[in-house]
């Protein structure tokens, strides 16, 4: 007999609208009812829970975050297996309302570290592998590779025939475009974020150079292999209509995190979706010299946001977009039903009859939204009870 799940008594957060006094149905792993709470009719549900008046909203999709890198790397040298990062990443992003979670790796040539291409495959293949065992949510690779990067264009080939690879993107950390306007500007970065010596920097800055006189060609390799694996493509950093325009031609569908409103603009009209980063939504600005993301979001120039290295983030910028400039469906959207479309995972991001089963209720502590349950595949994978602590002063076991 197929197992159900009736979650009823919440607010469904749905495409249009908010319906008070709602419920769903989960069935075999799909949602079988949608509507007011007492509708469903027939046998009584496996497991019952109630949402207590909580919001009821898909599952967060999450198509780019850096996590697991931090968590294979907490601290600069400080190493730890890919199964044991996985494993326990896999328990906060259930907890943080991310039920499809596009785990990055960055493909740029390092020497060392997580961003060492032979190291980064390596770990690769190992999640995958480990997913397929057994998981808490739905766990997907994006591979980011740095197009001066040619020497790992076989090696990443090789993981897209594979079928190791759901999302691939193109970025670019060259100086005097995108992220870096001048090569100062990059040397400050890799001096604060690696602190990395000037002839460090000098050398990367030669490989770069060299990279970049065969990445048109590096670049046509990759997007002919994801086209006939049947992968997406982004695009990482554009600061131009032109450099959109380019990506597009190769197949690029997703934009993310273009450093100026009229790059981003450029990119919609293109019909191109554009992601921005839910951190800087929070944080109301980019840690570097990129756009304000609500800026984008508010002129229509962005339809979805991701994690980028942050995952709480989302629910929080969900809620605080919510507030306005968008309506909470609307702000939900933009991280479950249009990065399911753009990514190409039908049936996913709504609460729709016949779609997945993977939902998550949000309550509020105080101010702040927190999830408290995380439902994938009609699976209850999360759950948590905030207790009524007894104060400072009464920490002694009480007499019975």
């Amino acid at each position: 007999m197929k197992k159900t799940v009736l979650v009823t008594n919440g607010q469904l957060v749905l495409p249009d609208r908010v319906l008070r006094d709602g419920e769903i149905l989960l069935e075999d792993g799909l949602i079988r009812h949608v509507g007011r709470a007492g509708e469903h009719r027939g046998r009584v549900a496996d497991r019952v829970i109630d949402a207590q008046g909580g919001y009821v909203m898909p599952g967060f999709i999450d198509l780019h975050s850096d996590a697991i890198e931090k968590e294979l790397e907490p601290r600069p040298g400080a190493f730890f297996s890919p199964e044991l990062a996985f494993s326990e990443l896999e328990k906060k992003l259930a907890g943080q309302g991310i039920t499809t979670m596009y785990h990055s790796f960055s493909f740029a040539g390092a020497e060392w570290g997580v961003r060492q291409d032979d190291g980064a495959a390596d770990c690769v293949r190992r999640i995958a592998a480990r997913s397929e065992n057994a998981a808490l949510i739905r766990n997907k690779l994006h591979l980011r590779y740095e197009i001066t990067n040619y020497k790992a264009v076989e090696l990443i080939r090789g993981l897209v025939f594979d079928g190791l690879v759901d999302l691939l993107s193109f970025m670019d950390h060259t100086p005097g475009q995108g992220q870096y306007p001048t090569v100062e500007s990059y040397r400050r970065y890799m001096e604060k974020t690696y602190h990395s010596t000037i002839d460090e920097i000098d050398k990367l800055l030669a490989v770069k150079a060299e990279g970049r006189a065969r990445a048109e060609e590096s670049i046509g390799v990759l997007a002919l292999a994801a086209h006939a694996a049947g992968v997406p493509l982004a695009s990482h950093d554009d600061d131009a209509a032109a450099r959109v325009e380019y990506y597009k031609a190769k197949g690029v569908t997703v934009s993310e995190f273009p450093v100026n409103i009229a790059a981003a603009q450029a990119a919609r009209r293109l019909g191109v979706d554009v992601c921005v980063g839910a951190p800087n939504v929070v944080r109301g600005g980019s840690t570097g010299s990129g756009m304000a993301a609500i800026d984008a979001i508010t002129a229509g120039a962005a339809n979805i946001i991701c994690s980028d290295y942050y995952p709480p983030a989302i629910l929080h910028a969900v809620f605080k977009l919510a507030v306005g400039p968008l309506t909470l469906s609307e702000a939900a959207a933009m991280a479950t039903s249009v990065p399911a479309r753009a990514l190409g995972l039908a049936g996913f991001g709504t609460l729709a009859e016949g779609c997945a089963g993977d939902a998550i209720i949000v309550h509020s502590r105080g101010e702040m939204p927190v999830v408290t349950t995380t439902i994938v595949g009609g699976v209850p994978v999360y759950d948590v009870t905030y207790r009524r602590p007894l104060g400072r002063r009464q920490t002694k076991a009480q007499p019975a």
